[in-house]
């Protein structure tokens, strides 16, 4: 299954579909991460998390994709 496909959502009395964009999704895998960083290192703010998140992006070739999450947790920790 590819992961960067649209998923729809359709009520079965309505005709109306709501359409999801993957980017939407991983957002919330994102979200996610931001969470777990910031239980895990109170003392950082949610901008110096996203920016240590951000820093394994260009580590990585300007991509999270193919990384799980936890090893993009330990590599964003390393770097806070």
């Amino acid at each position: 299954e590819n992961s960067l496909q649209k998923t729809s959502t359709c009520s079965s009395g309505k005709s109306s579909c709501i359409f999801v964009s993957p980017y939407a999704l991983n957002l919330s895998s994102f979200t996610k991460l931001v969470r777990r960083l910031q239980e895990k290192h109170p003392e950082f703010s949610r901008a110096e998390i996203v920016g240590a998140v951000q820093e394994v992006r260009r580590m990585n070739k300007g991509v999270l994709s193919g990384l799980a999450i936890s090893s993009i947790e330990e590599k964003a920790s390393a770097i806070l």
